[in-house]
């Protein structure tokens, strides 16, 4: 009976101590978030182009390149794949030779 009555009161303790609990939501409106947002940027400059940025052209043009770069060191891999596979092939023949 000790032992209820500790964990009702242990309960209702911890209970109590969660008091009232405010949903964050309802303080980050648009009034008190974006407001101060907007006043941080104030003072900062318009954006402006870059002149140095690439065209879509050259875009297009450095992803192919990319892409056949990369389509190139693939299909290197592969060969050395296959030729690793080969020598183990090859030296699992010479093996089974020998044992026999």
């Amino acid at each position: 009976m000790k032992k209820l009555a500790f964990v009702a009161t242990t309960a209702a303790l911890a209970l109590a101590a969660c008091g009232d609990s405010t949903d964050a939501s309802e303080e980050a409106v648009a009034d008190t978030v974006e407001v101060p947002a907007d006043d941080a940027m104030a003072g900062a400059p318009d954006p402006v182009e870059d002149a140095d940025a690439m065209t879509e052209e050259d875009v297009e043009a450095a992803m192919d390149e990319a892409e056949a770069t990369a389509e190139a060191a693939g299909d290197e891999a592969q060969e050395a794949v296959d030729d690793a596979l080969a020598a183990a092939e090859a030296a699992q023949a010479e093996m089974d030779a020998a044992t026999e």
